[in-house]
């Protein structure tokens, strides 16, 4: 006659082991414990989308020669972004973002400046180091924008903009909150809207 004592236990590992599986398929899948999930869940974004190089070279780019004060806890001083001590794309020490300051506007509304023309101008490459940091659609996780607001990161160069409502803060915001529809790339005229009137040559530069 078999033991009630051992076909208890019996019965308490099996419960116990349909329990642990469970958890472990909960925990991210298959056997291993330690695998990774099966899902990843990106932070908010523009997903892939890619920011005006219109807006980018009629509004942003000015901001980045323009002279502007800085503070430097609390010692006030005037430069530029594009400086030779910050981001001057030859002399600069000023992390990923690089400046070229001669660049020369484009006509984007000359059919001979075609995507393959204007990639490989350097208009196109402060365009792309720009971009690089920014996270389309999240304009306060951006470094373009969060470093000169000293937004929970550092900034060699100190405080550039003292709020979000500086004007020169508000044209940043505006072309990273504003991706190109994702059925067009850079240089899509869907971004001509940003501009009053919408022309990318002449256009007034929208902030909101």
């Amino acid at each position: 006659m078999p033991d009630p004592m051992n076909r208890t236990a019996s019965l308490a590992w099996r419960a116990a082991a349909v329990l642990l599986s469970a958890v472990v398929a909960g925990c991210g899948g298959g056997s291993n414990p330690l695998d990774n999930p099966p899902d990843i869940v990106n932070p908010p974004g523009g997903e892939g989308r890619k920011l005006s190089f219109a807006y980018f070279q009629r509004c942003v780019y000015p901001v980045l020669l323009a002279e502007l004060p800085i503070d430097q806890n609390g010692q006030i001083s005037v430069n530029t972004c594009a400086g030779s001590g910050c981001h001057d794309d030859v002399s600069g020490t000023g992390g990923a973002l690089r400046v070229v300051r001669g660049a020369q506007v484009i006509d984007l509304l000359d059919p001979a400046n075609t995507p393959d023309v204007i990639r490989a101008s350097d208009m196109y490459r402060n365009y792309y180091s720009a971009q690089g940091v920014t996270i389309p659609g999240d304009p306060t996780h951006s470094r373009l924008l969060a470093k000169p607001l000293l937004l929970n990161v550092l900034h060699g160069g100190g405080l550039i903009f003292e709020s979000l409502d500086d004007p020169n803060a508000k044209l940043f915001r505006y072309w990273i909150e504003h991706p190109v529809p994702g059925s067009q790339d850079e240089f899509g005229t869907a971004s001509y809207g940003m501009f009053s009137p919408p022309n990318p040559n002449t256009g007034s530069c929208k902030t909101e």
